[in-house]
């Protein structure tokens, strides 16, 4: 089984291209649990909240990951890891948590798909950064990230198709699927 991540600042299509993916390569994928989160509790949210939000996305990760096994999967996507977890709590309270940094030292993946903002923004009640200064500046920081780690990983760039294509691409060259 290969596990990819998406990545990027938010309003990047990193939701809609995890499940167009997971389509094609008839995979699974793993939804992106603050968006549940925010949702139930509010936009309100403390750095211990951040903490909360990172246990129950390694918890949606664990079940998938074991499902994907029981079931011969061949490809797992994630939207988002603790990459994503260390760059929120960083970028909003300057600090990071100790069991985040763990599993990012810990967790292993075959590819990382980073999500550039070349997309507009769309407005949603659970986005902060509606300018492209912000997002830009993240996306600085996600491929800084990608580029002092050991996984390979690529950028998505398009709108539509163009960008499912884009990553289709990425993934086919790195592990010749041929799909």
């Amino acid at each position: 089984m290969k596990k990819i991540v998406v990545v990027g600042p938010e309003s990047t299509g990193k939701s809609s291209l995890c499940e167009a993916l997971a389509e094609h390569y008839q995979g699974l994928w793993v939804r992106e649990f603050a968006r549940e989160y925010l949702t139930e509790h509010g936009t309100d949210y403390s750095f211990e909240d951040l903490l909360t939000i990172a246990k129950g996305q390694l918890a949606l990760e664990d079940a998938a990951t074991a499902l994907a096994v029981r079931e011969g999967t061949p490809y797992l996507f994630f939207d988002t890891d603790m990459h994503v977890m260390h760059v929120w709590s960083t970028f909003v309270f300057g600090k990071e948590h100790e069991l985040v940094e763990q599993e990012r030292a810990r967790r292993e993946y075959d590819m990382y798909l980073l999500a550039c903002p070349d997309l507009p923004w769309t407005r949603d009640h659970l986005r902060e950064y509606p300018d492209l200064e912000t997002r830009d500046k993240l996306y600085q920081v996600y491929k800084e990230i990608l580029k002092s780690q050991h996984t390979p990983w690529a950028e998505v760039r398009g709108i539509g198709p163009v960008r499912t294509q884009c990553a289709i691409d990425a993934v086919n060259q790195l592990f010749d699927s041929g799909r």
